[in-house]
């Protein structure tokens, strides 16, 4: 890799790099197309002038984005339910948990996402470090207020059974509050689909990368290219987070 980079010390003068500029911004030749001509024609490197067709990008994009949406909301879950089980059962950590969760989703995302760069570098792992951290609230939250939202009636009926706390937790107040958490990591779900589009800028790729690239050219198309598919992803993730609470939580709830 050094010794490639060697090789172009010197070649891209100002003029050669405003004439690449030129074919990009004005002739919309694809950068790939355009940096692949100029190593052709300076170097003798093969020129790859075979595109990715639109269909291919936006597949390859998806699974990029996917990526990063579902590994960041796994882990939240992860985290964020037993932090919201912990904030319901006990008043005194309560503040805390749910202020340093709150605290978390103050921070621009821009911030976190550079903040992220010393500690993981470039790429998908800051991206998904960033999301998770901003996952961990809209869960948290829902997870307390659906916990600390069941009847006393209802605890003191179950205390009846002789149920002990884990059991109780697990076969009444958990499913009790179903609902909630579930509307919890729909939104913490829909939040990650929009906000990793700004995973972009550090090199994670998804929908980010044809809306940086647009911005860049000023290109309306390659822009449109990455924002139609994520907002289309984010309806598609609440519709599915629809049924599942048609599947999951029981009609009496609902």
């Amino acid at each position: 890799m050094q010794r490639a980079l060697a090789r172009l010390a010197g070649t891209i003068d100002t003029g050669a790099m405003i004439s690449m500029n030129a074919r990009a911004r004005l002739e919309h030749v694809s950068e790939p197309r355009v940096a692949a001509e100029f190593l052709h024609a300076r170097l003798g490197a093969a020129a790859n002038l075979t595109e990715e067709g639109f269909w291919s990008r936006i597949l390859h994009r998806t699974a990029e984005h996917l990526f990063l949406v579902i590994l960041s909301l796994a882990a939240a879950i992860l985290v964020a339910l037993p932090l919201g089980i912990l904030a319901a059962r006990s008043a005194r950590l309560a503040p805390f948990i749910l202020g340093a969760t709150g605290l978390l989703q103050t921070i621009p995302s821009l911030a976190l996402l550079v903040f992220m760069i010393p500690l993981l570098g470039i790429g998908a792992r800051p991206a998904i470090a960033a999301l998770f951290l901003y996952g961990l609230l809209p869960i948290v939250r829902a997870t307390h207020a659906g916990l600390t939202g069941i009847s006393a009636e209802l605890r003191a009926s179950a205390e009846a059974l002789g149920l002990p706390p884990w059991a109780r937790l697990r076969l009444v107040e958990l499913p009790m509050a179903s609902r909630s958490i579930l509307s919890g990591i729909q939104t913490s779900a829909v939040i990650n689909v929009g906000t990793a589009t700004l995973g972009a800028l550090i090199g994670a790729g998804g929908y980010g990368q044809p809306i940086l690239t647009g911005v860049r050219l000023a290109d309306t198309g390659i822009i449109l290219e990455g924002a139609i598919p994520a907002a289309l992803l984010a309806l598609s993730v609440q519709w599915l987070f629809d049924l599942l609470g048609r599947a999951v939580v029981s009609k009496g709830l609902r």
